[in-house]
């Protein structure tokens, strides 16, 4: 074989590997927007609506008035997340995090091939093209309104994201926290929406997705407790990954779960130290207890 066939081999298979091993960043920083965050705000529901995707609520974590989180979605992106069984649906939900300083507020937003890489794992190969086409819309109607778009947060392989657990011993994606099981996935809905409504545990309803046909439903829920929630852990891993937000139970038929903390947690906040996960060791158990009683 001549030596300039063997290097143009080389070649592609370096570029090959380099691409396989291409990191992904959880978020993404668009930029600043000058004014209120209200017309930021405005400015980010216009350029996503344009593009396709339905607001499906927003809230201020720690009830902080500085921040402010954007949730959005679209039937394409429900349709795939839908097919995965195993808690896709999670990743129906994309979120922007607004965060003002001063006369301007700063946008960002979660990553959506991070979250798909992570969530869809192994599924991801087969919805490729359609995932694909939602992530360029997204990073596409961002970038009209800001020209940093550069990611942030840490970074992984997609290989690890879909393999992802912090440490040895801590959970998988595939190891969730069991909440109840219902007598029918109804009545789940109703109990969760009823104890969501009343405020139980200080929390509060972000948003839903109720799939009736499919027995699947998925509620993102503001933790404002003063003493154990947003407010108490936010501050100490990082406000800036705020589009991390809201935290997520799963209805799928009879059985409602969530993601365990010290998965859900690391997974947002990748570049956490031990030391930092330590000082919010009791939160995981917050969230699981709260989120139980939400479930009675």
């Amino acid at each position: 074989m001549k030596k300039s066939n063997v290097f143009h081999i080389l070649f592609l298979l370096l570029i090959s590997v380099a691409l396989k091993a291409q990191e992904i960043s959880p978020y993404i920083l668009v930029g600043e927007i000058d004014g209120s965050q209200e017309i930021a705000e405005e400015k980010v529901i216009k350029t996503l609506e344009n593009a396709g995707f339905d607001i499906l609520g927003d809230y201020r974590p720690e009830n902080n008035q500085t921040l402010k989180v954007i949730v959005y979605s679209r039937k394409d992106l429900q349709d795939i997340t839908l097919k995965v069984k195993d808690r896709g649906a999670l990743a129906a939900a994309l979120k922007i995090g607004l965060k003002s300083d001063g006369p301007s507020t700063k946008v960002s937003y979660l990553n959506p091939e991070y979250l798909f890489q992570a969530y869809l794992r192994n599924s991801y190969d087969s919805h490729k093209q359609g995932l694909q086409k939602i992530e360029s819309d997204v990073k596409n109607a961002m970038s009209q309104l800001g020209n940093r778009n550069e990611g942030f947060g840490g970074a992984m392989t997609a290989e690890d994201l879909r393999e992802y657990h912090y440490k040895i011993m801590m959970p998988y994606f595939t190891d969730p926290v069991e909440l109840k099981d219902f007598d029918s996935f109804e009545q789940g809905v109703a109990t969760i929406e009823k104890n969501l409504k009343a405020g139980k545990g200080s929390t509060k309803m972000v948003y839903k997705l109720v799939f009736e046909d499919k027995k699947v439903a998925v509620f993102g829920i503001a933790y404002l407790d003063e003493e154990k929630g947003e407010s108490q852990f936010l501050p100490i891993i990082g406000e800036e990954h705020l589009s991390a937000l809201p935290y997520e139970i799963i209805l799928s038929g009879k059985s409602a779960t969530m993601l365990h903390g010290r998965y859900r947690l690391a997974l947002h906040w990748p570049e956490l130290t031990m030391g930092t996960f330590m000082k919010i060791r009791s939160t995981p158990g917050d969230f699981k207890n709260t989120f139980e009683a939400l479930c009675e």
